[in-house]
C-alpha cells in the first residue's frame, strides 16, 4: 500500500513564521512564512516520497469541546497579524503544489487529521503525521507515526520520527494512555488544567500501576505521594471531563484521499506575485516539464 503524509497546517505555518527571518515583498507584504512553507513542503516531499499529501487547517474552535468547556483554548493569543496575512496565500500555494487542503467549520483540524490517519491505516496504508502536537501520540501504531519538526529552540535536532516505542519513551505511557496522561497533567496549550502539582513522571507512574484514568480515580486513596489522594478524589469529575477534551474524535467523515496534480502555471504565478525569486527558480526546475494549467 501507499505512504500518506498528513500535515497539521497551522502547526507547521507557525513554525515557518518563527523560523524564517522577517521577509517582505517590495510593498511591505510579509512573505517569511510563505518562504518557509514552500521549502518545508518540498523538503518533506523529497524526504518521505509520499503517494499524496493532505494538509489540515482549522476554521475555528471545536463546537463539541467548547460546549463541554467554555474556556477551551481561551488563553491562546491572537495569531500575529503578519502570519494572518499569509494564511490565504499559504492555502493557495498548497493547492497549486498539488496538495489537498482540508478544513471544516466547527471541527478541529486535529480530529479531522486523526480520523483520516486512522482510516488510511485501517485500509493498509502507512501514515506520517507532521506535527509537534502531543495529542496525535494517541493514534500512533504500527502504521501511523509522527514526524516531529525541529524544535524552535534547538533546530539542529532536525526532523524526528516518533513511533509507538518513541511515544512510550517520551511520555512514559503507550499511545493508548496519552489521553488519560494529558487529563492528569493538563494541557496548557488547550487551557485544560490538570491536578495541581502532578507532573509527567507521577502521571505515568499512576497509569502504569492502575491501568487507566478510571483506575487512578478508583484507587485515589492509595496514590503516592499522599498529598494527591484528596485532590484526585475531589476532582474525579473534572478529570473525566479532561479526558473527553483530550481524546481525539476518530469518528469524523474522511475525504476521498486521492493525489492531485501540480498546477505549475498557477504556482509560478503565485511565486512571481510574492516576489519569491529563489523559490520560483526552484519551482521551474522541479515542474518546468509538467503541463501548465
Amino acid at each position: 500500500m501507499a505512504k500518506w503524509l498528513l500535515i497539521d497546517g497551522f502547526n507547521l505555518a507557525y513554525r515557518c513564521f518563527y523560523a524564517v527571518p522577517e521577509l517582505t515583498r517590495t510593498d511591505g507584504f510579509p512573505t517569511g512564512a510563505l518562504h518557509g512553507w514552500v521549502k518545508s513542503l518540498w523538503r518533506l516531499s523529497d524526504q518521505e516520497q509520499p503517494a499524496a499529501t493532505l494538509v489540515f487547517f482549522d476554521l475555528g474552535g471545536s463546537d463539541e469541546r467548547l460546549a463541554l468547556h467554555a474556556e477551551y483554548k481561551a488563553q491562546r493569543a491572537e495569531m500575529p497579524e503578519a502570519l494572518q496575512k499569509q494564511i490565504d496565500p499559504i492555502k493557495a500555494f498548497t493547492r497549486a503544489m498539488g496538495l489537498v487542503g482540508i478544513e471544516q467549520d466547527g471541527v478541529e483540524s486535529d480530529d479531522l487529521l486523526a480520523s483520516q490517519a486512522v482510516a488510511l491505516a485501517q485500509a493498509g496504508h502507512d501514515v506520517i503525521i507532521v506535527s509537534a502536537d502531543k495529542d496525535f501520540a494517541q493514534v500512533v501504531n504500527e502504521r501511523i507515526k509522527i514526524l516531529l519538526p525541529p524544535p524552535t529552540a534547538n533546530p539542529k535536532l532536525g526532523w524526528r520520527i516518533l513511533d509507538a516505542a518513541g511515544v512510550k519513551e517520551k511520555f512514559g505511557v503507550p499511545p493508548s494512555g496519552i489521553a488519560d496522561y494529558l487529563a492528569l497533567v493538563g494541557d496548557t496549550s488547550d487551557n485544560i488544567p490538570g491536578i495541581n502539582g502532578v507532573g509527567p513522571k507521577t502521571a505515568a507512574k499512576w497509569l502504569a500501576e492502575f491501568g487507566d484514568l478510571e483506575g487512578v480515580i478508583a484507587h485515589a486513596g492509595e496514590l503516592k505521594p499522599d498529598r494527591f489522594q484528596a485532590a484526585v478524589a475531589a476532582e474525579a469529575e473534572r478529570l473525566r471531563l479532561n479526558r473527553r477534551l483530550t481524546t481525539l474524535n476518530l469518528a469524523l467523515p474522511t475525504v476521498a484521499a486521492e493525489p492531485t496534480a501540480v498546477r505549475a502555471g498557477e504556482l509560478f504565478r503565485l511565486l512571481e506575485e510574492m516576489e519569491m525569486r529563489s523559490a520560483l527558480a526552484e519551482a521551474r526546475t522541479r515542474y518546468e516539464q509538467r503541463e501548465l494549467f
